[in-house]
């Protein structure tokens, strides 16, 4: 549902009735992932997608239907030889969807509120809703903030609620969205409820060194991806808001220095487009020694073998050296700064999801990975 965060906010700000349909879990090959959701007003406006195209039409049915009835349900969608161009998924996969009205009254709505607000504030959160369990509690909902408290409920026990806030607060912790479930009474063991737990973290950082024309296109494509982007280089003529306007910050100082003070994580990339060895080997010899998910650097043949020998001089070991992508991208034939920019996101994206880089044509494995490893969130 955060996908379309900033539209349901201004519903609920206009007071509008609307009904949410979020994709549950997806089976095979499906186009959208958990937590992906399609709204409808009253007026018949609808934003989001569930499919990408395949039964928006018989889930904006049941929005409508939704909004006249008031009931929450859960329906499936799935491929079968009548139905795969009316309302099936011509792609292979199964995806179930909940659908919930929020009318001016639903006892969602204030819980929705502050998790909406949360979201657009870049806050972390964790919204869970249950999706499988007696039809009165279907799409009740709480709302987990990281230091474990919570707004909502889900039933009125307050063990339940207890259980399904520190189930919720471990799945954000780990950044993903999924399904757990939960017992009524609050023990956890298989059975009793299903909860759907979307969580909201801060955006992945992507940390660009080198300022040069390059990294203006590869900043386009990083904040298209999601990431927050920072540009770092020590000559202060050429790094400036000015010449990288769509950056979210641009930083004045030398690329290694910088990297050991700044915040990192597991979702991290860090994209060295210097190729000069007075700044690039000191950073790389910071950078693959930390536990990021990418760190790519840019430069011909010759010049990453002759990295690769002064980082091992520097007494950088094999074992680190196996994490450098270098040349950095994915081989495209780019030319120009934005085909570059494109090719090094390829090769991001590709090492996120698991992908090979190959092109599909000829390919027999599934075009869309498993729906947990693609429910990671960012």
């Amino acid at each position: 549902m955060f996908d379309i965060a900033g539209e349901l906010h201004r519903w609920l700000a206009e007071g509008r009735e609307f009904a949410v349909a979020t994709v549950v879990s997806v089976g095979g090959s499906a186009p959208r992932g958990p937590g992906a959701a399609l709204a409808v007003d009253r007026e018949g406006t609808a934003i989001g997608s569930v499919s990408g195209g395949c039964v928006e039409g018989a889930v904006y049915e049941l929005c409508a239907r939704a909004l006249a009835d008031g009931e929450t349900r859960v329906e499936r969608f799935g491929y079968s030889d009548e139905d795969a161009f009316a309302v099936g998924l011509t792609c292979g996969g199964v995806i179930d969807i909940m659908v919930t009205p929020v009318g001016r009254q639903a006892p969602a709505r204030q819980v929705l509120g502050a998790a909406l607000s949360t979201v657009l504030r870049g806050g972390p959160g964790a919204l869970a809703r249950v999706v499988e369990g007696p039809a009165e509690l279907l799409g009740r909902a709480l709302f987990v903030h990281p230091d474990g408290t919570y707004e909502g409920g889900l039933g009125g026990v307050p063990e339940l609620d207890r259980t399904a806030a520190g189930e919720a607060g471990a799945l954000l912790e780990a950044g993903r969205t999924g399904t757990v479930r939960v017992q009524e009474d609050g023990s956890y063991c298989p059975g009793g409820l299903t909860l759907l737990v979307e969580s909201s973290v801060p955006p992945p950082r992507m940390i660009v060194f080198g300022a040069i024309d390059f990294a203006a296109a590869l900043v386009r494509v990083g904040k298209f991806l999601g990431y927050h982007v920072t540009v770092c280089d020590a000559r202060p003529v050429f790094a400036t808001g000015a010449r990288f306007p769509e950056a979210d910050e641009v930083v004045v100082d030398w690329p290694h220095r910088y990297l050991r003070g700044t915040e990192t994580d597991a979702r991290t990339v860090l994209c060295v487009l210097t190729h000069d060895a007075k700044f690039d080997v000191p950073l790389l010899e910071v950078a693959l020694g930390l536990p990021v998910a990418f760190v790519g650097a840019m430069g011909s043949r010759r010049t990453h073998a002759d990295r690769e020998r002064r980082l091992r001089e520097a007494g950088v070991g094999e074992r680190e050296l196996a994490r450098l992508r270098s040349p950095i991208g994915l081989d495209l034939g780019a030319r120009t700064p934005e085909e570059t920019a494109l090719s090094i996101a390829a090769e991001i994206v590709a090492g996120r999801r698991g992908g090979t880089g190959v092109p599909l044509t000829g390919l027999r494995t599934p075009i869309h990975r498993d729906g947990r490893s693609a429910s990671a969130a960012a």
